[in-house]
């Protein structure tokens, strides 16, 4: 059964880093796509950095060059390392799993409907 667990959440400062961990389980497939989103309340959810099957990132303009997303293919193991939080990171962090076959891979990183199986989420708040 394919699970999602994530951690690594916490408080912060304005400036502090955070190093958020998500290990799934139960992977069936090879070209999986795995992503990062995080969710305010009465927000959609937005994605945040991906990295698919080849080892290719993608970041949302908001976080490039202070997030960095890394993978462990051996153990399905997606970290986000955040550096120079900002209040505006205050959010629920979720990862994401993409399993479907690379020739049917059609939506962009960042479309959240693009991932069938997502983790419980963890909190990351940021005080200035």
């Amino acid at each position: 059964q394919l699970r999602l667990v994530e951690s690594g959440g916490g408080s912060v400062q304005l400036g502090g880093s955070l190093r958020l961990s998500c290990v799934a389980s139960g992977v069936t497939e090879d070209e999986v796509d795995m992503a990062w989103f995080r969710q305010v309340p009465g927000n959609e959810r937005e994605g945040i950095a991906s990295v698919d099957y080849r080892g290719e990132t993608d970041y949302a303009d908001s976080v490039k060059g202070r997030f960095s997303i890394s993978r462990d293919n051996d153990k399905f193991t997606l970290i986000l390392q955040m550096n120079s939080l900002k209040p505006e990171d205050t959010a629920m962090y979720y990862c994401g799993i993409d399993e479907t076959p690379a020739w049917l891979k059609v939506r962009p990183w960042n479309d959240s409907k693009k991932y069938h199986a997502w983790g419980q989420g963890t909190q990351v708040t940021v005080s200035s």
